[in-house]
């Protein structure tokens, strides 16, 4: 039963059992006595005889049923009539596991499951939305190895990846899915790695099943129990090494029984912390354009780099998000750390729907400023482009902009008076990275 309607029937049997009734000189048979009743007390036949009868009022326990009864099957009737019945924060009518479900039908019906290759796509891309009504066994097919790339304008850095991306690619799924995961390690360096995912079930989110060693591959299945927005990273020993250096992700899981509120665009952003060296000074006598990892910087909680989707030009010169005027954007934004908590913000714009820390079975926030995500947190958010113009993602922590926490959504289209405009055309902002 929702908040509501267990409030509703407890007032309603509160003012039925607090009606006063006549003083009988006999107690009618079958009621039982309840002294200045503000609520209802179901009390023995032994103990109603030890009352006294002095200034008491009584109530109908027949009666208090019936009124129980027809309260209950008018909530029932009418939630059934609107659509899915929610009872409360922990179970749902349209979760795949309820109390019909036995262990015993869940790990007998994987071998019947339809097969299906996962739509894997990198930052920002999405998966596109997931249209069928029933389960599947989901063929997930991950790949571990190293790479130098571009962190920084400055510098270069050894990134750890999941299918060759930092960060590693976006997984869709459907509630009921049973993923298979396989993981394969091409790290040359000899590095083991593994997915710890927090939507599976079990000791260590998965990554006891899937450590492999250099050149090894390993498959495991994990049913999807619940719905929502998951970080996935590696947890290979030690943990804080493996995340740091980019093998981190985002598994979206649709729930069993519709989705999200179809949008015009949809964007996958991910924040996270990088922790290097100085330069080494080279022969020349220049500092050199690669950096290495610092593990005493990563205890310290000092990053030398904070940027979205692994370097500080992925959302802005590379791969700004896009859109127009009148359209709607939904960001899948994750927060992989590993130990700062992101005050995500887009300078500009509002967020009309926020389903804070991916939660999208809960009735999301609405017209939301900032989003505080911790890390390995997650948060989904919706916004409508009004005017057009460059819109500026960042932390609010705002001095890591200058450690590289910005990103761009351009919008094109023509101009809204109406809602923005000024006496006198905008000034440039001459190297300025919140208003290009």
């Amino acid at each position: 039963m929702s908040p509501r309607a267990a409030f509703n029937f407890t007032a309603a049997v509160k003012v039925y059992a607090s009606r006063p009734f006549p003083k009988p000189r006999i107690p009618p048979t079958g009621l039982t006595y309840v002294p200045n009743a503000t609520h209802v007390r179901l009390l023995s036949a032994n103990t109603a005889r030890r009352i006294p009868f002095q200034d008491e009022r009584y109530t109908s326990l027949g009666n208090v049923v019936l009124l129980g009864a027809s309260v209950v099957t008018s909530i029932l009737i009418c939630t059934k009539l609107q659509g899915s019945l929610r009872l409360d924060s922990h179970q749902t009518a349209n979760l795949f596991f309820n109390r019909n479900h036995t262990f015993s039908d869940i790990n007998k019906d994987i071998s019947y499951l339809p097969k299906e290759v996962a739509v894997l796509t990198n930052a920002p891309e999405v998966p596109p939305n997931i249209t069928r009504n029933y389960p599947v066994l989901l063929q997930v097919p991950l790949t571990t190895s190293t790479k130098v790339e571009q962190l920084t304008s400055q510098f270069k850095y050894e990134k750890w990846s999941f299918n060759g991306t930092v960060p590693g690619p976006l997984i869709r799924a459907r509630q009921g899915d049973v993923v298979e995961l396989s993981l394969t390690n091409r790290d040359e360096t000899g590095n083991p790695h593994n997915i710890d995912c927090h939507a599976f079930l079990g000791p260590g989110g998965g990554a006891a099943l899937t450590t492999a060693e250099e050149g090894e591959t390993k498959t495991a299945r994990f049913r999807l129990m619940y719905p929502g927005l998951f970080n996935y990273h590696c947890a290979a020993a030690p943990v804080p090494l493996h995340i740091a250096n980019g093998m981190y992700g985002l598994l979206y899981v649709q729930p069993a029984e519709g989705d999200l509120p179809a949008v015009d665009h949809e964007y996958y952003v991910m924040q996270s912390e990088f922790y290097h060296e100085p330069p080494e000074i080279e022969d020349n006598g220049r500092p050199s354009s690669q950096v290495e990892f610092s593990y005493p910087n990563g205890l310290r909680e000092e990053p030398s780099v904070v940027v979205f989707n692994g370097s500080d030009s992925a959302v802005t010169r590379d791969r700004p998000l896009k859109a127009r005027v009148n359209e709607s954007v939904r960001i899948f934004f994750g927060n992989a750390g590993p130990n700062m908590t992101s005050a995500f913000h887009v300078i500009g714009s509002v967020f009309q729907r926020v389903y804070r820390d991916g939660d999208v079975l809960s009735p999301p926030s609405q017209f939301v400023q900032t989003v505080t995500v911790p890390p390995g947190g997650s948060t989904i958010v919706d916004m409508k482009m009004f005017v057009p113009g460059t819109y500026t993602l960042v932390d609010h922590a705002i001095f890591r902009l200058e450690k590289g926490a910005v990103g761009y959504l351009n919008v094109a289209g023509p101009p809204q008076p109406g809602i923005y405009q000024g006496t006198e055309p905008p000034d440039p902002c001459v190297g300025c990275k919140l208003h290009p």
